[in-house]
């Protein structure tokens, strides 16, 4: 296989990697946010910081079980998460402002969920250059394959 090719695939990874964390952070704030009837900022802080609490938990946890210290995990954690996390949310929350009323739409609405899935996937799509960017500079996930639990 060739470099790029390799390169590519570590990149998606790490893209699909992070639009997890961020989709399970996204949905809860999202949903706690609408559910709570709180304002659109609100939610929109809620669902921010849930992203990037997950993005994190989800590089931390294997780290944690192969015995790292936490001291050591969570330095690793930012670094290999915090610019694909960031680019995603920009993106994410910019998306799904900019449909008309899917902000306003309730958890029962197609609207809702459509326009929240149809973010996360253009989310995707903008952060996986700057994934495959930042593993070029053996920034970004290189971070955690550097320690052999991950890839």
């Amino acid at each position: 296989m060739n470099t790029d090719h390799n390169l590519n695939a570590v990149a998606f990874s790490a893209t699909v990697h992070c639009l997890t964390g961020c989709a399970i952070g996204e949905v809860a704030g999202l949903a706690i946010g609408t559910a709570l009837g709180l304002s659109n900022l609100a939610t929109i802080v809620l669902a921010v910081a849930l992203a990037f609490f997950f993005g994190y938990a989800l590089t931390s946890l294997p780290l944690l079980r192969s015995g790292m210290a936490l001291g050591a995990v969570i330095p690793i954690a930012f670094a290999s998460d915090t610019l694909s996390i960031a680019t995603m949310e920009v993106v994410d929350n910019l998306v799904v402002l900019t449909v008309p009323g899917a902000m306003d739409a309730g958890l029962d609405s197609l609207l809702f969920w459509a326009s929240l899935a149809f973010a996360l996937v253009i989310a995707g799509l903008v952060a996986w250059p700057v994934n495959r960017w930042l593993i070029v500079r053996g920034k970004g996930h290189a971070v955690v394959h550097q320690t052999g639990v991950h890839g």
